[in-house]
């Protein structure tokens, strides 16, 4: 035992050394470890499902694939297992003489960036369908054996250090990671519920946070400007790039913009822009060129992100959190580039990621100090949720409000929409 306890003495110490080398212990005292009790508790709590409603939405999706299944054959005029790649692959480039693109080791890629680029009545049942057998197989099926039957709830499995960016992700089953780009994948979360009719799923969710960090850490002042003068900074961005009034930019023009605004975070290359927009390769760099001339702190701090991670070996959040790059020392010129675009993106996602998880410790606290306010039960990337009683679901929405409005100090305000429900759809807003 003795010599059990002293191994165990010497690792804390040697790891502990190496937090204060790397300047990480107050990420790791005053965040991860605290938040490690919170996450345990939105374990143990769960989130109350009705299989019922799971066995309606997976009825009407088999209806839905039935029809497509027959579709499907119908415009490749035979039958065959559309699951699979390589009789997929037979039907669309041999059969149908559609364009072949990507090779892999199994043949023509079947992937949806290829069904996307084709054009025959074929392909949007074929999309279509996969979405379907995702939903149903994974959401619907796969979800009743991880209802809990001693509560009807799923207690989903939180962890901290699995993503490279310091989000938190979830497993069995992965709740942040519900296909909600469609419809029917939305559909999913009205099986969440708040656990009877006395209860209600209060949601809070930050409003473009990734946009204001990247203000914050360039310190731009047109983006600064625009965040603390309340506008909308899609068609604020507009205005500036197309040199228009911002009460005369169109719906496209605004389009193109929220493309830029959110490629930016992510070192969009003008290759990239120009498939987000529909546009040349030519007319996305002469996009993004006048982007940085109106948005010049932005030009100069993506520069200094990729010059101080080439210095350092890594990129750093606003709470020090590091990422180390290697990438950035490579040989090869793809994976060189791919380093730097994750220089530039992994301290605003990173602080994103900070951010959520300050306002998790600051709302359990509050809503601790007040237990019967209620329970936070999940985080899914900037959202988080509470399950309160009706009676308080007001005042339980101003604590989540308030507390994560007021997570960290940043030179744009922090703004969080507050939706309430008595389902996870409906609370989503």
């Amino acid at each position: 035992c003795q010599k059990g306890a002293a191994a165990i003495l010497y690792i804390h110490n040697k790891q502990l050394a190496a937090l204060e080398k790397k300047q990480l212990t107050s990420l790791y005292f005053d965040m991860e470890l605290p938040l490690a009790k919170v996450l345990y508790k939105m374990e143990k709590t769960g989130f109350f499902v009705d299989g019922n409603v799971l066995r309606q939405l997976g009825s009407a999706f088999q209806q839905r694939i039935t029809q497509l299944t027959k579709d499907i054959y119908f415009l490749a005029g035979k039958e065959f297992n559309i699951n699979s790649p390589i009789q997929l692959a037979e039907v669309l480039f041999e059969d149908l003489g559609l364009p072949a693109q990507k090779k892999t080791k199994r043949g023509f890629s079947t992937d949806n960036d290829v069904l996307e680029s084709l054009e025959h009545p074929i392909i949007q049942p074929i999309i279509e369908y996969r979405q379907l057998q995702k939903l149903k197989s994974t959401y619907v099926d796969g979800m009743f054996s991880l209802i809990s039957p001693n509560d009807n709830r799923i207690h989903s499995t939180f962890k901290q250090a699995l993503t490279a960016t310091g989000r938190i992700s979830s497993t069995e089953p992965n709740l942040q990671n519900i296909p909600v780009r469609y419809e029917e994948g939305r559909q999913i979360r009205r099986a969440f519920l708040a656990k009877d009719e006395d209860h209600v799923l209060v949601n809070a969710d930050y409003s473009q946070i990734e946009l204001r960090i990247l203000a914050h850490l360039s310190g731009d002042k047109t983006l600064i400007d625009s965040f603390n003068n309340n506008e909308d900074i899609h068609a604020r961005t507009a205005a500036e790039v197309f040199g228009v009034d911002i009460s005369e930019v169109t719906s496209a023009q605004r389009s193109q913009a929220k493309a830029v605004n959110f490629g930016i975070v992510y070192g969009i290359s003008d290759f990239g822009l120009s498939k987000s927009i529909g546009s040349t390769k030519k007319e996305a760099a002469q996009f993004m060129e006048t982007y940085f001339a109106r948005y010049q702190g932005v030009e100069k701090y993506l520069k200094e992100s990729v010059q101080d991670a080439k210095k350092h070996g890594c990129a750093k959040t606003i709470m020090g959190r590091r990422r180390d790059i290697p990438e950035l020392r490579a040989q090869n010129y793809n994976v060189r580039s791919f380093g730097e675009r994750v220089a530039m993106n992994a301290p605003i996602q990173g602080s994103a990621a900070d951010i959520i998880k300050l306002a998790m410790l600051k709302v359990d606290k509050a809503l601790e100090e007040k237990s019967y306010l209620g329970k936070l039960i999940l985080q899914v990337h900037d959202e988080l949720i509470v399950e309160a009683e009706q009676s308080i679901a007001k005042e339980a929405g101003k604590i989540l409000e308030y507390e994560m409005e007021h997570a960290a100090e940043m030179l744009v305000p922090l703004l969080v929409d507050i939706h309430r429900g008595s389902n996870w759809y409906i609370a989503k807003g």
